[in-house]
């Protein structure tokens, strides 16, 4: 069976997180991506604290699958070449400060021109009209304009920034592919191309649904930290075990709080479930002190036949050598011994594959441009004129 997205065809002008995450959705379903850099600095990803080699992990995680031309739009038959790729395309990402892709001369008006079936999609931080619009920013600067990072951390403390991009994740990459998705549909179904917008702060502030249903109902958003789901109430939290780990209690439901506390043999702190001002902080102290008596490990087989929504706070590489994901097959290993983390979706008929190593840059320039019709002699002086980068990569 043929993957779901087989003979879609995907431009990808975006660098560092967001519009790499929302192309490699689509890689995975099997779209042809093409990555197309710049010939100087390409995708900053690639030398972005390269920890572990250039490129690095991160870079080759959100890139694989992938193919990357290399082409300067700046000059008149680099943008003709784009042009005439764009043609081919079925969607474009791209991920530049508004205004700079009319600049270059391929924003969604000069790509629609010559394709008007094109499913034009742009991501930026504040979106492409507002009076933010312009201005630079990251995750941390989306979530504290959305409401998100004053709602982050233990009560009493600053807010907390986790080590996963919410704003650049779940708002840029995940919403751009489910919109890009919904427009390919339309087109398949006869409808005209589209421009799609995407900002990040705007998805951060539609996710925060649970701080506005305490804003709606209350008046005001609970304190950090004490709120349902932030650590206000003793039966969803985190507690030190007693070699300095941690769980995760995530007791909420009246069945799993009873669960816990017969298997704890503290019947007295059923009632405690929901518990706030001093009386939760007296059930908290008592878990805490409970919990701190014993390892991580040693709670965790305690419980681990009881239905109670306890579990360890795993480090990443011990989630990666987790029995569930490895079941899930969710961490596979190169041919180079390097892992990589699967697709977070299962299809019928369309299984997960290494395939494609992340590309080099320019990797594959000149197969992409001899897709076009670009003769040797046109690509050897396209090359020596600095126009398109060609490099020989080794195979893997």
């Amino acid at each position: 069976m043929t993957a779901p997205l087989a003979g879609v065809r995907v431009l990808d002008l975006t660098r560092l997180l967001p519009g790499p995450m929302a192309t490699l959705y689509l890689a995975d379903l099997g779209a042809d991506v093409i990555k197309v850099e710049d010939p100087g600095a390409g995708d900053y990803a690639r030398t972005l604290d390269p920890a572990g080699g250039t490129p690095n992990a991160c870079f080759r995680a959100l890139n694989r699958g992938k193919r990357s031309l290399c082409v300067d739009l700046k000059q008149a038959d680099g943008h003709a070449a784009y042009l005439a790729l764009v043609r081919t395309a079925d969607v474009v990402v791209e991920g530049f400060r508004p205004g700079v892709a009319a600049a270059l001369r391929v924003d969604y008006t000069a790509c629609s021109a010559v394709n008007p079936a094109i499913v034009y999609c742009s991501i930026s931080g504040y979106g492409q009209h507002g009076p933010r619009a312009a201005a630079a920013g990251h995750d941390i600067n989306y979530l504290g304009y959305a409401g998100v990072l004053e709602q982050t951390g233990a009560a009493g403390g600053p807010p907390v920034l986790g080590n996963v991009q919410i704003a650049d994740l779940l708002g840029g990459a995940a919403p751009a592919a489910i919109a890009i998705l919904a427009a390919l549909v339309g087109v398949r179904g006869g409808g005209a191309g589209r421009f799609i917008d995407i900002a990040m702060a705007d998805a951060a502030l539609a996710h925060n649904v649970f701080a506005l249903h305490a804003l709606e109902a209350r008046g005001a958003t609970a304190p950090r930290g004490a709120d349902l789901l932030t650590g206000g109430v003793p039966c969803y939290g985190v507690y030190a075990t007693g070699d300095g780990r941690f769980l995760a209690v995530g007791a909420l439901e009246p069945k799993f709080w009873q669960a816990l506390c017969d298997a704890l043999a503290r019947p007295d702190l059923v009632n405690g479930r929901l518990a706030r001002g001093a009386a939760g902080a007296r059930v908290r102290a008592e878990l805490e002190a409970i919990f701190a008596t014993a390892p991580q490990a040693l709670w965790v087989e305690r419980l681990s036949g009881v239905d109670c929504c306890v579990t360890p706070v795993l480090d990443l590489a011990a989630a990666l050598e987790d029995p569930h994901f490895v079941a899930r097959e969710m961490v596979r290993r190169r041919g180079d011994g390097s892992r990589e983390i699967a697709p977070p979706f299962r299809m019928s008929g369309h299984a997960f594959t290494a395939g494609r190593k992340a590309p080099a840059q320019g990797e594959h320039s000149r197969a992409v441009l001899r897709e076009l019709g670009c003769d040797e002699a046109t690509l050897a002086r396209w090359e020596a004129a600095g126009v398109v980068r060609c490099p020989q990569v080794a195979p893997e």
